[in-house]
Order: structure tokens, then sequence, then C-alpha cells
């Protein structure tokens, strides 16, 4: 008796991965219709999204890393499906997966599937849905420009290089945030805005976010001119650096920037000077650890009912 028919989502690039070929077919030998399609370019994952969904599908699994899985939650939600995902992480940063606890062996992530879905919020700016985070400032720039060598090389930690390798370019930007009860305005460094807890290769921004409590984190680095002079030492020590950062948990925020702020949406560079973040409650069903540090209420997994 088949158990249910899922369709796993895989980047192109990981097409020879052989452990998870091996994942793939341990699953449907314990009586999973599951699928495999490969993305190639650009369109790619929300096109196999909606075959799937439009063929009956109620399982979905993103392989690959964030921005894989952010294109593959965004489909699903602008679908307003009911499908669930799971998450197999093959990307460098694997960033949302390692703080929600989800396992980075293919047997071990592709077992969510015998776990029952849970119903998480995303966040949105404009058009856009993003699952994990977006970041503003230095930070999103190191992202975007380490190169796909450094990070095949030296894995998460290529962020950490790059970083420290451009901080002569480092500069603020000045920006105002207002939300419901909350109104910032200054120089900033940095800038998360949580769904998930990190960005960028393992950068804790939002440490106590959830992906089920309604609210977005969001994190301020501050640049006063003593935290530019000793940034550089606190990124290579990593000590001292959450003490800095202006913090809120709210529904929407607004920013306003003087000059383009650079924002990095779950991998992928965005150029705005005026945005409004939002979170959309509820708006996915995901497989995910039943002890995951990101579910606001865990004990509800073990209730009957």
């Amino acid at each position: 008796m088949s158990k249910g028919k899922a369709l796993l989502i895989l980047h192109g690039k990981q097409a020879l991965n052989e452990e998870v070929r091996a994942a793939v077919m341990r699953k449907r030998k314990q009586g999973w219709d599951l699928a495999v399609r490969l993305t190639w370019e650009a369109g790619d994952a929300r096109r196999c999204v909606h075959e799937a969904l439009d063929a009956g599908c109620t399982q979905l699994i993103a392989g690959g890393g964030d921005g894989t899985v952010r294109d593959i939650a965004e489909a699903i939600a602008l679908r307003s499906s009911e499908a669930s995902l799971v998450l197999l992480p093959l990307g460098t940063a694997n960033d949302f997966a390692r703080a929600a606890g989800v396992p980075l062996e293919a047997e071990q992530a592709l077992d969510l599937l015998d776990i029952a879905p849970r119903t998480v919020d995303l966040g949105e700016v404009g058009d856009r849905v993003f699952l994990n985070m977006a970041t503003g400032g230095f930070g999103s720039q190191v992202t975007v420009n380490t190169s796909e060598d450094l990070k095949k090389i030296l894995g998460g930690a290529a962020y950490l290089f790059t970083g420290l390798s451009r901080f002569s370019e480092l500069s603020a930007a000045y920006g105002e945030l207002q939300g419901p009860g909350f109104h910032w305005r200054g120089d900033l460094l940095a800038l998360g805005i949580g769904n998930g807890r990190q960005a960028g290769g393992g950068h804790v921004l939002c440490p106590q976010a959830l992906v089920d409590d309604g609210l977005l984190d969001i994190s301020i680095l501050p640049a006063p001119q003593e935290v530019v002079s000793t940034l550089k030492d606190l990124l290579a020590g990593g000590l001292g650096i959450d003490n800095m950062f202006v913090r809120a948990r709210l529904p929407w925020v607004e920013i306003k920037v003087a000059q383009g702020l650079d924002i990095n949406l779950d991998g992928e560079p965005l150029e705005v000077d005026s945005l409004r973040f939002a979170v959309r409650a509820k708006a996915l069903r995901m497989h995910l650890p039943s002890d995951s540090p990101l579910l606001g209420d865990r004990m509800a997994l073990n209730r009957p009912g």
C-alpha cells in the first residue's frame, strides 16, 4: 500500500548525488510513490510545483539550498495549497534547515515525510515571499559576493572569510524602521528580518525567532564609530557582538533608507529604497522535527487529537 504521493524537486547540481539517490530508493521501498524532477534555470522550481499540485501531489520536497527552499515555499504559498513541504538540505549554508533542526543526512531528512506537518508562517515583502530571513547591509553583500569556488572549499566558513577580507569596504547606511509600538532610526551596519534565526552561513541574527508565532523578528546592528572600529575583531573572535543589536518582534515593519540598502532575501539580492515586511501567518505546512527549536508550541505535537 502506498504511503502517499511525493515529489522531490532537486537542484540540478545535485543530479549525480548518490546519497540522495539511495535515500529516494529507500523511501520508495518503504511504500512512498516518490518522483524526482530537476531544476536547470530560474523558474523551474515554480513550474515543478505547479505541475505537481495540478497532478494531485500532496507532499513536496525541496532538495537544495536556502534559495531553492525559498522558491518552492513561495510557489506553494502563492497557490494557497494544502500541500506540505519537506526540506532536503543540500546547499552550502542550509541556514533555515540548521536552525530548524532538520537532519543534513539525506535519509534522515526524507524520514520527515512520515512526520505530521505543522503550519508555519512566511514573511513577505512586496510580491515576494520568504521562509528564512531577509538581511541588509554589509552582511548581505558578503553573502552575495562569496564565490561558489570558495564555498566549495570552505563550506559555510567562506562567508566569514569573505567578510573579513572585505572589511575595508564596510560602510553604514542610514535607515528608519517603524512598526507597531516600535520606531528606530540611525546608521546601521546590518539588519536581519527573520522568520528563521540565521543567515550567511551560520551567523545568528535573530536568536529567538519562531516560525509559528505570527511575528517577524527584527535585529539591527547600529553603526556608531566605536562599533565600526571593533567589528573586525568581533567577527574574528565571535565575542560580544550579540549585545550590540537592537531587537524587536513585530507583525510588520516598514523601512526607509536615505541611500539604497542592499537586501538579501534567502540568498537572492534585492535593491530597494522603501520596504514593508509583513508576516503571512500560518501560510505553509511543513514537516519539521518534533523538537525543532523554531516551533513555539512543541508540546502540542505530543497531544492526542
